[in-house]
């Protein structure tokens, strides 16, 4: 089988295991290094060990039976098609169903990593990292192939737009999953074009809070998400993946309770009752109550105290307290959300999840609801609490004047005042601001800028440790001191990517669903947001691709057929900005004032009715673009009825024969002769005949029946119709 120039550039090495036996004996090390080296072995790899650094091995891994490996391609392929996911059979031969269909990269590598990871059942060495016997294996990874990876960043830097074709080779290189990433992004990024022009002139003529907006803004969240639903669908078919989530990876972890026959297939089922499992999702309920309480208390903290320090302190050291609060939640909600998280995975554990994409759902659900409370709350409270009852909270924020009071030189400068407070009109939109502009550069600075700054640190801090250990003589030996000189520099290298962190594009995904929100949700306050966040997605598109490139280990390709739960996610955001925008609208209608920190000029039910108009509005419009887009043909979907098509007439040409779709040939025209009459009378004469053989003998031809209809239709025509004839 042929390799290409990305295996030839790195020895043909396909997978790297990192070995650690820092904290294992001796022995014990060595027993369970030779016991993952005949597990590989078992599964037709071939192997080759190098040092490590800080007391590992690197196993290099390749494909040592081709024969081996071609057959796990084709039962994947089979299962593929038993499952739905592929519409033609795969050939009968192996080697015919390789030939038929190209091996991508990203298959190449998914069929080892099955190789060295599936229980030993399903024809896998079982090796799982960090578990079991498997304690020592710290990570196992591709290699990253740095010809392509510098071509495709340099290509993307001039690029504004990705076509498909750029989409298909990040599907070929890096797996379905991350393809789909990529491709919500620039999805994302080329809709941004709309909203961005529209809030432009609409920050110019209409100003903020403008209804226009509100409802222009809503339509076109709907038809984001409904258009992305096809879109899904579309690239699910052009990459030949749709319905693969049907075909779920049974997780290690699951703990049945009773076995039971299959009463179709005769297997035998592990069952975990789904009544229990209900009855521990209910746990969720009191879950998010504590992580609403938690994390609600300590941003509406720091939102109290961020209040009093800027509106109601007059003493000395203000323009340095007023970043107290922030400096407050950039350490507590990062630190409460990681124990809050770890909760959550708990709890996902202990609800028993049978498949590891249920587990990964229900997790992503719960962290949803931990990001949602971070990311929004601030500006609901700004929006819903401090704009309508300002005038009645800050009086109350004495309780906060601990904070400021060893600089006050009086208890004058601590109090708040008990009338004629005035709220600050700007607050909100210049929320809006930091969350859509700064808190993106930070972000981006955190994400990217901050782990290369980092990794080469520690890597400098490595080399000077290393050069005064040898100045002193108390350095032992190297790890390049066996490296072989041909070797040295792609050892190098290795060594660095095994040192790199593991890529989790749930991350990325959710820190586009979280902006979507942002937009859906707030971006009527500041109409500029869309442009904001246009800037960042290009940017951010960019970016990820060196992240991936440089900055972590090469992901093992996994397969996809949507975004996932972040889909339900993505509707319910823009559900609920049909509702804050319509509220956020209706409170801000007297020319963008607002209510001035006095809920008096609030009426509740004109409120509540723009409420209900602006949601039903926004099912009716959902319901009206699912259904024109639906009638919108797509070359997914031509591709599909194509290969429906191809199947059903192949089958048919298989069981009835080659012409079986071809017209039927017309008969030949038979001339009725004296001789064939008498032949007709002699097989007569031979056979018995009865009613039914005269009732089919008396027109021989299509002729004769045609001669004999038209004579019958002769005699009964009417006679008007003989005489206008």
């Amino acid at each position: 089988m042929a390799h290409n120039s990305a295996l030839h550039s790195n020895f043909d090495v396909d997978y790297v295991i990192t070995y650690r036996f820092t904290d294992t004996n001796n022995v014990d090390a060595q027993d369970g290094f030779s016991a993952l080296m005949r597990a590989l072995a078992g599964v037709g790899l071939a192997t080759e060990v190098r040092n490590g650094d800080h007391c590992s091995l690197l196993v290099f891994i390749r494909v040592g039976s081709e024969k081996r490996f071609a057959h796990e391609v084709y039962r994947s392929r089979v299962k593929d098609w038993l499952y739905g996911v592929r519409a033609a059979e795969p050939a009968q031969e192996t080697q015919d169903t390789l030939a038929g269909q190209n091996l991508t990269e990203a298959e190449r590598f998914r069929t080892i990593h099955h190789l060295i990871t599936s229980p030993i059942n399903e024809g896998g060495a079982g090796v799982i990292p960090k578990e079991g016997r498997w304690k020592n294996v710290e990570s196992i990874f591709p290699l990253h192939d740095h010809v392509f990876n510098k071509e495709w960043i340099k290509k993307w830097s001039t690029m504004t737009f990705l076509k498909v074709e750029d989409l298909d080779q990040i599907r070929d290189r890096f797996g379905e999953k991350i393809a789909y990433y990529f491709a919500f992004t620039q999805n994302y990024f080329a809709f941004l074009i709309f909203p961005a022009a529209f809030g432009f002139a609409s920050w110019v003529i209409l100003g903020s809070f403008s209804p226009v907006y509100a409802l222009v803004n809503g339509l076109w969240c709907v038809t984001l998400v409904e258009y992305w639903k096809r879109q899904e669908l579309d690239l699910s078919v052009r990459w030949g993946v749709k319905g693969v989530a049907g075909i779920q990876k049974k997780r290690r972890d699951f703990k049945h309770e009773k076995e039971a026959k299959d009463p179709v297939t005769g297997e035998t089922l592990r069952i975990f009752p789904a009544t229990k499992r209900l009855s521990r999702q209910l746990l969720q309920l009191p879950f998010a109550l504590l992580a609403a309480l938690a994390l609600g208390t300590l941003i509406a903290t720091g939102f109290g105290i961020e209040i009093f320090l800027s509106e109601v302190y007059n003493g000395p050291g203000k323009s340095l307290l007023v970043f107290l609060p922030t400096g407050l939640l950039t350490t507590l909600v990062p630190t409460l959300t990681t124990m809050l998280t770890s909760v959550a995975t708990r709890l996902n554990d202990y609800e028993n999840w049978e498949t590891s994409e249920s587990y990964e759902s229900a997790l992503t659900q719960k962290i949803f609801v931990l990001n949602f409370i971070t990311s929004y709350l601030p500006i609901f409270l700004t929006a819903f609490v401090y704009v309508p009852f300002g005038s009645l909270v800050v009086p109350y924020l004495d309780i906060f004047s601990l904070t400021a009071r060893p600089f006050a030189r009086n208890e004058k400068q601590l109090q708040s005042p008990k009338t004629g407070f005035v709220i600050n009109p700007s607050r909100l939109r210049n929320q809006v601001i930091y969350f859509t502009v700064t808190a993106q550069i930070v972000n981006f600075g955190l994400e990217t800028v901050l782990p290369y700054v980092k990794r080469r640190g520690f890597s400098k801090y490595q080399e000077i440790k290393s050069e005064k250990a040898a100045q002193k003589g108390g350095a032992g030996p190297g790890v390049t001191i066996d490296d072989v000189p041909e070797e040295a520099e792609f050892l190098k290298r290795v060594r660095k990517e095994a040192e790199l962190d593991v890529y989790d594009v749930a991350t990325d995904l959710r820190e586009m669903v979280i902006q979507f929100g942002y937009l859906s949700l707030f971006s009527v306050v500041w109409p500029l947001t869309p442009i904001s966040f246009i800037i960042n997605n290009w940017i951010e598109l960019r970016s990820d691709a060196v992240k991936i490139c440089v900055e972590m280990q090469r992901p093992t390709p996994h397969r996809a057929d949507s975004i996932g739960p972040w889909l339900d996610s993505l509707e319910f955001l823009a559900w609920l900005g049909s509702i804050t925008t319509a509220a956020l609208a209706y409170l801000f209608s007297n020319d963008g004032l607002g209510p001035d920190g006095s809920p008096a000029t609030i009426k509740g039910w004109a409120l509540l009715l723009t409420i209900f108009f602006s949601e039903h509005i926004y099912l009716l419009v959902r319901w009206g673009v699912r259904l024109a887009v639906s009638k919108i043909d797509s070359p997914g979907m031509e591709k599909e009825r194509a290969e429906r098509f191809m199947v059903r007439k192949q089958y048919l040409q298989d069981t009835l024969g080659e012409d079986v779709l071809d017209v039927p040939p017309s008969f030949a025209e038979e001339k009725i002769t004296r001789e064939s009459l008498e032949e007709d009378a002699r097989q007569s004469s031979l056979r018995t005949t009865g009613p039914r053989d005269h009732f089919w003998s008396r027109q021989r031809t299509w002729e004769e029946s045609a001669k004999v209809g038209r004579s019958l239709i002769e005699k009964m025509a009417p006679k008007e119709g003989k005489k206008q004839r």
